[in-house]
């Protein structure tokens, strides 16, 4: 169920994907907001970390564990630009977020419908409120942008290469 401060925040998670692709990593963004307070941020970031586990949605809850000195952040929402994948869901679960907000689908990795919905397998122990689709077309045009802007690099130095 969306609540009037959703755009809001996803903004905020917008631009820290923006963030991402200004280092030529995937833009994806992601806050955690506890009492309508940003208390983490996070981008992508993996390559340059040399770190698979470097989502924004990882970052993010790190910062705000951080920021409250739990890592239970049972009062928390998430937002994030693009659906989980199985490995954030894994953390989103682990930190028993109370709520998780995504802009964009994910139909190649989503774990929150796409491909799986692990919110909703019951055997679970831990459930929380998924929105999807807060600010969707912003976030899959920045994230289909970056894509095009990539592939035509590597065409480019590809054909370069090529003579």
């Amino acid at each position: 169920m969306e609540t009037k401060n959703d755009c809001f925040f996803m903004h905020h998670a917008l631009e820290q994907a923006q963030r991402a692709r200004s280092i030529d990593e995937v833009p994806v963004g992601a806050v955690v907001v506890q009492n309508q307070i940003v208390i983490g941020y996070g981008f992508n970031h993996p390559i340059q970390s040399h770190d698979p586990t470097a989502h924004a949605e990882i970052i993010a809850i790190r910062a705000a564990g951080n920021t409250i000195g739990n890592y239970r952040l049972s009062e928390c929402t998430l937002y994030v630009t693009l659906e989980p994948c199985t490995m954030c869901i894994g953390a989103i679960f682990h930190a028993r977020l109370k709520r998780l907000v995504y802009a964009a689908a994910d139909p190649k990795t989503g774990a929150c419908g796409s491909v799986i919905n692990l919110p909703l397998e019951s055997r679970l122990n831990h459930h929380l409120q998924v929105t999807g689709g807060i600010l969707a077309s912003e976030a899959s045009t920045l994230l289909k942008d970056f894509f095009v802007q990539r592939r035509s690099t590597s065409e480019r130095c590809h054909h370069e290469n090529r003579y």
